[in-house]
């Protein structure tokens, strides 16, 4: 049968346009000789609409089966993605066809390089359609809540095979470009079958490609091609602005760059984007303002949880030059009275979040406040999600999430299913172990409900995780969405 599996693979290749027909007896012989097979019969049966995840699945098992690779899911990914490199065309073949299609239109080359970056399964479709999505309306606008389940766990034979194998600083990070074509080991990804655009920005050499755990439509990253931390700085406004200008259907934004309010690799420089509008990005301007020396320049404050300054221009280096003014002030701004330092015991807190769009001919700039300071009563940081939310979300408030979607842990799958069960029938959610930590979270929004049924517990309980995660945008703002949190952000705006 792992003949009529080979047949199939091919035939996926040649239906998705990653092969041709030329390159069909090719492809079979390499496929041959990855399984360690000598020689080939062409099965009769004729395949179309060739389903890959079904095929790779009976390919892995032949392999498992004869001793080709141990039956587990890390090494079952390494040896897939070895498979599907065999499929993906030559860097430069993926370069040239991308920037023939951007010639015409930037929509075209993305449009075209996405499904490229699915067909190849760097982005695995299967996994992705696991996930679980919805949405909860608040009174800041329509939060997305995703319970990620598309990012696989290692099993306890691949952790101890990582901690035994011999550690390697190649390539630097999962973002370096000498990710591209990576065989991986347990302790990091498989990449033959990931291809990256090269692009200039602000005239220096970056990188362009999907996410293949993406978190809404085309999330993309955007990275130097060196290996460098990631800084805000004047220069950043720069890179995002003239991001936008080549791919003006994309936002594109940078977690900050301090611990507990930045993101998860901190140590390359790069942005995250997408061809997607948050629940931020459609929020209104609620108070508005004028500069001293940028009167041309549209300014305000968004209505939103966290603590948001808008800026809006036809000239991009009109933008730079005024969130690099504000940035400049926010780094050493310190207001006792509003719980905010600059920096303590000489290490610094004040940071911003920046993300770029483009609106018709209107640049604009949404500059996030943010101060990673921690307290003996908050010692994971005060502007971070509090204690009694942590039963949701504890993790880090990045860039995704500050712009109004959740990625909430895959624990939560299970837990939410369980919980359910404990709300419909009446049992006592403390006597469970796991299900505990929820206990006094459904006792304080149960009254809100009538009769809990088999029908409705699900649409409550998402509901009120979607209510969780506005109260963590809500500690993540360094100034609340009250009387007072106003007043003490109109005392630094007319610092500016």
């Amino acid at each position: 049968m792992i003949f009529n599996s080979i047949k199939k693979l091919v035939t996926y290749g040649l239906e998705t346009g990653l092969i041709t027909e030329e390159d069909r007896i090719f492809t079979t012989n390499e496929l041959l000789e990855l399984l360690n097979l000598d020689e080939y019969e062409e099965p009769e049966e004729t395949y179309t609409d060739v389903e890959l995840e079904s095929t790779l699945a009976e390919i892995l098992d032949y392999a498992c089966e004869n001793g080709l690779l141990e039956d587990s899911i890390v090494y079952r990914d390494l040896f897939d993605t070895r498979i599907m490199g065999l499929l993906t065309p030559r860097p430069h073949e993926v370069i040239r066809a991308f920037q023939e299609l951007y010639a015409k239109s930037p929509k075209e080359a993305t449009d075209a390089y996405y499904k490229f970056s699915q067909d190849t399964d760097y982005i695995r479709r299967y996994r992705i359609a696991r996930d679980r999505k919805w949405v909860t309306s608040t009174p800041y606008g329509d939060l997305d809540i995703t319970i990620n389940l598309s990012k696989p766990e290692k099993d306890p034979k691949a952790i101890a095979a990582a901690k035994a194998a011999k550690q390697s600083g190649y390539p630097k990070c999962q973002l370096c470009m000498e990710n591209i074509g990576y065989r991986g080991r347990t302790n990091h990804p498989a990449r033959q079958n990931h291809r990256v655009m090269p692009i200039t920005v602000n005239g220096k050499p970056w990188g362009f490609q999907y996410s293949p755990y993406v978190y809404y439509n085309e999330h993309c990253i955007v990275f130097n091609s060196q290996h460098t931390p990631m800084k805000i700085e004047r220069d950043t406004f720069a890179k995002l602005l003239d991001f936008v200008r080549q791919f003006p259907h994309y936002f594109v934004g940078s977690n900050a760059d301090l611990p507990i309010v930045g993101g998860s690799i901190l140590s390359h420089d790069h942005f995250q984007g997408g061809n997607y509008e948050f629940a931020m990005a459609k929020a209104p301007i609620e108070a508005s303002f004028t500069i001293k020396g940028y009167e041309d320049v549209t300014a305000g404050i968004v209505k939103w949880p966290m603590s948001v300054i808008r800026l809006q221009h036809a000239e991009p280096d009109r933008l730079v030059d005024l969130a690099d003014h504000i940035l400049e002030l926010w780094r050493g701004y310190t207001d006792k009275d509003a719980f905010i330092f600059a920096e303590t015991d000489g290490e610094p807190h004040n940071t911003i979040t920046p993300i770029a769009r483009k609106r018709g001919e209107i640049f604009e700039l949404d500059l996030v406040l943010r101060n990673n300071i921690t307290t003996e009563e908050h010692p994971l940081g005060v502007y971070h999600p509090h204690a009694e939310l942590h039963h949701i979300k504890k993790e880090n408030i990045g860039l995704i999430e500050v712009m109004g979607l959740a990625v909430l842990p895959a624990r939560l799958k299970p837990e939410l299913e369980l919980l359910a069960e404990y709300m419909v029938s009446g049992k006592d959610i403390r006597s469970n172990e796991t299900l505990e930590k929820h206990a006094d979270w459904v006792e304080e929004f149960l009254p809100k409900y009538g009769t809990i049924t088999q029908e409705n517990v699900m649409d409550i309980i998402q509901e009120e995780v979607g209510i969780v995660f506005m109260k963590v945008l809500e500690c993540a703002g360094v100034y609340k969405c009250d009387e007072k949190g106003r007043k003490d952000f109109r005392k630094f705006i007319d610092l500016l």
